[in-house]
């Protein structure tokens, strides 16, 4: 099959979620052409069924915002005609969604049907989506695929609640990639981090309002307070200069070290004893799922989609968003001798249930479906 994929190539879900499915697409034997205005920072390896396809955006003095979703539809225009795709996979509703309905309008003009499959990944919905600048697109884009997946099942309920969809939108969760996200031994590397035997805890985001990095601190100095332990933070974001003063504030500023963005993420989730996720909104929580691949607990809010994935008193626990205390109470219960073993092994265990092997036919088989509707309309 040809299988053009649209996303973000950024370090956000919705764009490593999309370059994991193309490579275990590709490696599969499955054609698959990335679309998108730079190379997405997961698409690291080569493989001859692999294919990158900028979208450029000629600079014009008339416009104040180029273009990006004209260029993205004549771009996808160009790669269905000319490389044969099968199926469009679009990945994140504003633009991707409305970019591949004009493509699919002028293709038909060329005699040309593709199918498109929109997968919905969290802020497209719950934030941007309902903003009334773009609500009508992004319904309209919706009911217009051949195809709808959504990462949750609160996602989808959300999704219903506040759009007026009338396709059937299927829960495909996040994946993982077992092979890469696993327990490492870099015992050096936690060695020079924590030379005592301190507990690791580790945070890893965009660092912005609904991550509430904030609370990721508290939480640390809460922890920190009762036993030796050190906070890893990866990631960046407009949030980080507030959360390096109060890091400062806490009086803990050398038991907190900022990593910035890091590609190997894994390596750092592998010397780590806990996670933290204090997120106000997750539609599924991949960076949790990334640390239990990893034999890493965590602790989280029961916001969104998070229920789904970390299991209360078995692979991590939950709390209200905003209660740091408790965080602080079960923080210290995960970390307890006696208990952060048989934690670390069920994270492991849960996250094997969300292994890309067990999820990727869900995919082949949403476009199979997409495909036999376009057919049935000709």
């Amino acid at each position: 099959m040809n299988i053009g994929i649209v996303c973000y190539p950024t370090f956000g879900g919705s764009g490593v979620v999309a370059t994991e499915l193309g490579k275990a697409l590709a490696l599969k034997g499955h054609h698959v052409h990335f679309i998108t205005y730079s190379q997405p920072v997961r698409l690291d390896f080569f493989n001859e069924n692999l294919f990158y396809h900028e979208v450029y955006i000629p600079p014009y003095p008339l416009f104040q915002f180029p273009p990006y979703e004209l260029a993205l539809a004549s771009k996808m225009v160009d790669i269905v005609q000319n490389e044969k795709l099968d199926v469009l996979h679009v990945h994140y509703a504003i633009p991707h969604a409305s970019a591949a309905y004009m493509a699919k309008q002028i293709l038909l003009t060329r005699g040309i049907r593709i199918p498109v499959v929109t997968t919905l990944h969290g802020t497209d919905i719950t934030l941007v989506g309902k903003d009334a600048s773009y609500e009508p697109v992004v319904t309209f884009s919706i009911n217009q695929s051949d195809g709808v997946t959504a990462v949750s099942a609160d996602l989808r309920k959300e999704t219903y609640e506040y759009f007026a969809i009338e396709k059937d939108i299927e829960v495909i969760p996040n994946f993982i990639n077992l092979d890469r996200f696993q327990k490492q031994k870099k015992e050096h590397f936690r060695a020079a981090i924590a030379p005592e035997g301190e507990k690791l805890l580790i945070h890893t985001s965009n660092f912005r309002g609904v991550k509430r990095v904030e609370d990721v601190v508290r939480i640390f100095a809460g922890v920190r307070k009762e036993i030796p332990a050190k906070l890893l933070l990866v990631g960046d974001g407009p949030d980080r200069p507030r959360i390096e003063k109060l890091c400062r504030e806490t009086g803990y500023c050398n038991d907190i070290r900022f990593l910035g963005k890091l590609e190997a993420v894994e390596e750092v989730l592998s010397i780590s004893d806990l996670f933290l996720m204090p997120s106000e909104k997750e539609s599924f929580g991949l960076a949790a799922l990334e640390a239990m691949a990893c034999e890493v607990p965590v602790i989280s809010t029961n916001a969104g989609g998070i229920p789904e994935l970390n299991v209360h008193g078995v692979t991590g626990m939950l709390s209200e968003i905003g209660d740091v205390a408790d965080m602080v109470k079960n923080s210290l219960y995960v970390l307890q001798d006696e208990n952060l073993p048989r934690f670390k092994d069920a994270a492991r265990a849960r996250a094997e249930e969300f292994a890309v092997e067990k999820i990727l036919p869900r995919y082949e088989e949403c476009y199979q479906r997409a495909i036999a509707t376009q057919m049935a309309t000709m």
